[in-house]
């Protein structure tokens, strides 16, 4: 098995502000005058490690990673305000055209493939090609396959612990009755929910226990 190429460290980071409210965190390293690559995280708000730019070639590659809005560095965090899919394209234009970048690679994983696509989808001109991993395309299919009903036929036990915070007569609308409490007043019924939530997300992300 081919392992990640060494670890890095940033040449250059900084913020960008894309709105009154929104701010986010971007780094560059690897070759300044490289093919420019963008690394794009999943979650959506699982924003970006040291280890995602191990990925590419620091010789050849400009790695270009960012935290989405919400997400890692980026500023507010956890903040839902103003964070949609098309907020989240067009902050990949301005980045694109601050950090002075033609046309670019375009790399995603997870919730990160369904934002890559997207943007290449809407921005053709400016990608040279995607590298796309755990492909999710975000269809309303698959959203309540892996969070209502299907998944949870491989994971039944990692499930039953996930519908807990979720009292029996909501359970017809799981992703409804946890974006309630994901965004409930009380700081513990919100976390007690996002306990639950990230919970069944790393159980169900291998079959390998």
């Amino acid at each position: 098995m081919r392992e990640l190429y060494p670890e890095i460290e940033p040449y250059r980071t900084g913020r960008l502000k894309v709105s009154d409210l929104h701010e986010l965190y971007f780094e560059e390293s690897g070759n300044p005058n490289g093919q420019p690559v963008l690394f794009l995280h999943g979650g959506p708000g699982g924003g970006t490690k040291p280890k995602n730019r191990r990925y590419f070639d620091p010789a050849h590659f400009r790695i270009i990673l960012f935290d989405q809005r919400g997400s890692g560095q980026s500023t507010p965090f956890a903040e839902l305000t103003e964070n949609t899919t098309w907020h989240l394209v067009d902050d990949i234009e301005r980045l694109r055209t601050e950090l002075g970048v033609d046309r670019w690679l375009v790399f995603g994983g997870s919730w990160g493939s369904t934002l890559a696509l997207t943007y290449a989808v809407t921005h053709t001109d400016k990608v040279t090609g995607l590298i796309l991993r755990g492909i999710f395309l975000c269809r309303e299919e698959e959203i309540r396959w892996f969070y209502q009903y299907g998944c949870h036929f491989i994971f039944p036990d990692a499930f039953e612990k996930y519908v807990q915070p979720i009292p029996e007569d909501e359970r017809d609308d799981l992703l409804f009755a946890f974006y309630a409490r994901l965004t409930d007043p009380d700081e513990s019924v919100r976390i007690e929910a996002a306990k639950a939530w990230s919970g069944w997300e790393g159980s169900a992300l291998e079959l390998i226990p």
